[in-house]
């Protein structure tokens, strides 16, 4: 595949990125900002986040949760008023990082499970289901570093990427909520991958930003590598999109450090096209 093009750039750190009616949205996380970005790269501030934003998702209402990853809490924007959805910080024991919003309103959110710029050891950790009233319980636990995540269609199979696990897990779920029959999805181990932002594309397959290999690998459930971008830089998370779901759009920075990160400002929204819609 040929190299991707530069969409967007002088940001300090480009996370969980969602395409959403018409543009793309992120977190420029170490910037405190969430940002969405037109097709012509024109790009606009939607919304200042002190404390480090992450994940992005809606709920059928239009309002937009955003993950505040350092007191860990969910944030709802809505109408110009930015409140507190969800306060998460007795369940999850280190920042919060990605999110992915169901189609009943429900979101899953991951945490890092220690601190991992201060010090700390690592140990596993849990995922978090925030009802769409605000109500947040353990929907699993026992996961390392659970990161990028994805929901199927169908709302029937949550899939997240273990960071430290180089893997893809999958889990069904009910009605209800509650994560069930845990399995491994795809093994990444034997490409050299390790998951940080993931998305799904109409056949099923699961684009994989790979940060310590500089690239996005496509994924068949199994694990199967069927497709790769190299981008030749710090790969931390991806999004299908664009007017016809065929762009994929690439968060790329060549630190991810935060003072670091911002001081750079090296961060890139990177685009290529690609064959297979999102789903």
């Amino acid at each position: 595949m040929p190299k991707p093009d530069v969409l967007l750039d002088g940001l300090a750190f480009p996370e969980g990125p969602r395409w959403h009616e018409g543009r793309l949205y992120f977190s420029d996380m170490h910037g405190g900002r969430v940002v969405a970005v037109d097709m012509a790269g024109v790009a606009e501030t939607i919304l200042e986040v002190p404390k480090q934003p992450s994940g992005l998702g809606w709920l059928a209402d239009g309002s937009m949760l955003v993950v505040s990853m350092v007191d860990r809490k969910v944030l709802r924007f809505a109408d110009g008023d930015v409140s507190i959805h969800a306060d998460l910080s007795t369940l999850a024991p280190a920042n919060c990082n990605d999110m992915v919003v169901d189609g009943r309103g429900r979101a899953y959110v991951g945490n890092f499970g220690f601190d991992m710029y201060g010090g700390e050891p690592w140990r596993k950790t849990n995922i978090l289901a925030v009802e769409p009233d605000g109500r947040a319980w353990i929907a699993a636990d026992d996961l390392s570093f659970p990161n990028g995540a994805v929901v199927t269609p169908d709302n029937g199979t949550l899939i997240v990427g273990e960071s430290t696990a180089a893997r893809l897990t999958a889990f069904d779920i009910g009605t209800d909520g509650k994560l069930t029959n845990l399995r491994v999805w795809a093994s990444l181990r034997d490409i050299g991958a390790t998951p940080d932002g993931i998305c799904l594309d109409a056949d099923g397959a699961v684009w994989v930003a790979c940060p310590a290999t500089d690239r996005c690998v496509r994924v068949a459930e199994g694990g199967t590598l069927l497709e790769e971008v190299a981008t030749g830089r710090g790969t931390f998370a991806c999004a299908l999109g664009g007017p016809d779901g065929r762009t994929l759009f690439i968060c790329t920075a060549d630190a991810h450090e935060p003072e670091v990160a911002r001081t750079a400002r090296s961060g890139r929204i990177e685009t290529i096209a690609v064959g297979t819609p999102g789903a």
